[in-house]
């Protein structure tokens, strides 16, 4: 078997992993998160619709940058357990990337463990651009939003409909702390992420 072969066998099967662990049987979670620029400064709502980040929590944010930048690398991120995806996910707004997941870390949320890791292409490869916390809802009513949970203060987006097939309606926090995302630290697109 040649090695593009196995490389686009390994990423099916790890996909396929990906859409079995987040159709998982519904977890009971709690959860926290927040956001900023590379550079340290805070996003603000600059009429972009851009969501602030309460000052504890940027502060408490960019401490977590520091700790999970030794996922920088994809391979660091596999090393550690995390799944890939082969499907850049994009939207007409922008784009995510590439969703890593670490199937154990689908339990009571920890900030400084979030069970997914979201890489974007650029020209030397895949990098760390985001990383996520994902929340199943518990009653799978996209109407009620009583479990919602929060990340240092900072609500979830949701609850939402699955994305793909087997996928739970479910409550995410998008971190962008290693790119830059105009739309702000915790909008769920980048508009500068292209697939």
């Amino acid at each position: 078997m040649s090695l593009s072969t196995r490389r686009r066998t390994h990423r099916t099967a790890l996909a396929a992993s990906l859409t079995t662990v987040l159709a998982l049987p519904l977890l009971a979670l709690t959860v926290p998160s927040a956001t900023a620029h590379d550079d340290g400064r805070p996003d603000a709502a600059d009429g972009s619709g851009a969501r602030p980040v309460p000052a504890p929590a940027l502060r408490e944010m960019m401490r977590l940058k520091g700790r999970l930048a030794r996922y920088r690398s994809p391979a660091a991120a596999v090393a550690d357990g995390y799944l890939p995806s082969a499907e850049c996910n994009a939207s007409p707004t922008g784009g995510m990337g590439h969703h890593y997941v670490n199937p154990s870390l689908m339990g009571p949320v920890d900030p400084e463990r979030p069970p997914i890791l979201v890489y974007v292409p650029g020209t030397s490869g895949l990098t760390l651009g985001a990383v996520e916390w994902f929340v199943p809802d518990a009653d799978q009513d996209p109407a009620t939003d009583g479990d919602r949970p929060d990340l240092l203060g900072v609500p979830f987006d949701g609850p939402m409909p699955g994305h793909e097939p087997g996928m739970p309606v479910h409550y995410d926090l998008h971190a962008w702390l290693f790119r830059h995302n105009p739309d702000g630290l915790l909008a769920a697109f980048n508009p500068t992420v292209r697939c």
